[in-house]
């Protein structure tokens, strides 16, 4: 509260240069919020498109899993996925946004050459390769897509965290510097109005002393002048 707060110059000047330093930080937080705000808006535009490729990816890996059961069998179906030796590796790295550091996820071995798969050539069908080609793609689309919503969400979260802080300064610090300045300088007012009218008070006494001093001195002038003079 302000009236904590010592009415004293040199408190003025400390809450001063409290506001210039907050309002500066205010800006500063401000231009940060909406830039990430801009970032992520255009991530969210990634986003849809990615989540629309990997639901289409899906029913499309999907359906051909389907087909290829229907036509060639669970057993084939099955042979050819447990084949698979070699798994897709997964690496991350981090890029940085506008101080938000985001991951950045690389992938290997997800799309293999068809003698790469595991499965023979021969005794397979052109379905089993349709089906591996499917999941392969279906799987680039997952990737992809938890990398850009990773990045979303963190994103998401410095833009709630620099709001709380913008609004904090805003609404609660600012206010309240300013309400210390305001009634520091009204009581540094008073003190000035007190002290000026304390000064003519000493002034006008001492002139009233001075002339009551020099009245003293005329009348005992006059009284010495009308004395008479000793035979």
């Amino acid at each position: 509260m302000a009236e904590d707060v010592k009415p004293t110059r040199k408190n003025l000047m400390a809450i001063e240069d409290r506001i210039e330093l907050s309002e500066r930080g205010h800006d500063t937080l401000e231009q940060k919020r909406d830039g990430l705000i801009m970032e992520f808006m255009d991530i969210l535009d990634q986003a849809q498109d990615i989540r629309s490729d990997l639901e289409a990816d899906y029913q499309d890996a999907q359906a051909t899993l389907d087909m290829t059961r229907a036509m060639e069998g669970d057993v084939a179906v099955r042979g050819a996925a447990a084949a698979l030796k070699e798994h897709p590796e997964i690496t991350t790295q981090s890029k940085n946004i506008m101080g938000v550091v985001v991951p950045q996820i690389e992938a290997s071995k997800v799309r293999k050459p068809i003698d790469e798969r595991g499965y023979g050539l021969i005794g397979s069908s052109a379905r089993i390769d349709e089906t591996a080609e499917a999941y392969e793609e279906l799987i680039d689309s997952i990737i992809l897509a938890a990398e850009v919503e990773t990045a979303m969400k963190k994103m998401l979260e410095e833009i709630e965290t620099t709001k709380r802080r913008v609004n904090a300064l805003e609404f609660k610090l600012l206010p309240e510097l300013y309400e210390n300045q305001e009634y520091i300088e009204q009581k540094l007012e008073e003190q000035e109005r007190e002290e000026i009218f304390r000064l003519k008070k000493i002034k006008a006494k001492k002139e009233e002393e001075e002339d009551e001093a020099e009245i003293e001195a005329d009348e005992r002038e006059g009284a010495t002048t009308a004395s008479p003079k000793a035979d």
